[in-house]
């Protein structure tokens, strides 16, 4: 008896399955049978064995499809801004001519690298305007959306390549329809990007007062010579042989720089003879 009794105890149990053990203590593994039975149960709602259901599939592909949109539009914002900085005024009138659709898609990138910078120019140059008399007739040579003539008194004449609202002009900046010496401040603000941008202050030279105000915001990489951008001083000269005289510079943003100039009372003839240094195009790179 003693023996049979030992011989019970040696006896083992029979083994379970140890793959549906596995299985059933396996959090995914329990998580795709559940979402089978859930689409055997609820017809159409999900794909193969394993798959999930057709809700979680329309959000990944929903955020998919969003990032795939997002590199797109960066892709084109990036074309359009080379595009632009290596061609003359009149070829981009004409390149939005063609697709004025382009112009959203540009300008759309534009404010999203605008979100990265601390501190706006345009901001700067509408404080600068709401400090001085709202008689000034300012001009806004590549106005974008026409901010600084919502945010001022002032009356603003908005000229830009494409027209998307009633109060800005679609032309080439080189020229405008406006009278000669008929504006008593020129604004730039980012927007010295064609190949001939020199024509663009010439033009700003022919419109302004004699003491008019010629302000420029550009971006600070353009005038670094260090790193191939033009001298801030062989520029300021340029500007001030075609009839400037500079008023103030600042340097303190690390995004873009500001140049204050006033037209002279008495003009020259030395327009001809001027030497504009090359102006570095502001490319983005691809984040």
């Amino acid at each position: 008896m003693e023996e049979e009794g030992s011989n019970r105890k040696r006896k083992r149990p029979r083994r379970r399955n140890n793959r549906a053990e596995k299985s059933s203590s396996n959090p995914k593994h329990r998580d795709q049978v559940v979402n089978k039975i859930d689409g055997d149960e609820g017809g159409d709602d999900s794909g193969p064995s394993g798959a999930p259901p057709a809700a979680a599939n329309r959000r990944v592909s929903s955020a998919f499809l969003d990032k795939m949109r997002a590199k797109l539009s960066g892709g084109h914002f990036r074309m359009i801004n080379e595009k632009l900085y290596t061609c003359t005024g009149s070829e981009a009138l004409d390149y939005f001519k063609e697709d004025p659709t382009l112009f959203n898609v540009y300008h759309t990138g534009y404010q999203e690298q605008m979100t990265h910078w601390p501190e706006q120019p345009v901001n700067i140059i509408i404080k600068w305007l709401k400090d001085r008399s709202p008689s000034l007739l300012v001009a806004d040579f590549g106005c974008g959306d026409a901010r600084l003539a919502r945010n001022v008194k002032n009356k603003v004449f908005s000229f830009d390549l494409v027209s998307q609202d009633p109060s800005v002009i679609a032309c080439d900046m080189s020229n405008t329809p406006l009278d000669t010496s008929s504006i008593d401040v020129a604004v730039f603000c980012l927007s010295l990007m064609g190949t001939n941008f020199a024509s663009y202050l010439r033009e700003a030279q022919r419109v302004l007062k004699k003491s008019g105000w010629l302000l420029i915001a550009e971006v600070k990489s353009r005038f670094d010579p260090n790193n191939g951008g033009a001298d801030p001083d062989r520029f300021s000269k340029a500007i001030c042989d075609l009839g400037f005289a500079s008023v103030s510079k600042d340097f303190s943003n690390k995004m873009f720089i500001l140049l204050y100039f006033k037209k002279k009372e008495k003009q020259n003839s030395k327009n001809g003879e001027i030497v504009w240094p090359e102006l570095k195009p502001c490319l983005y790179k691809r984040r």
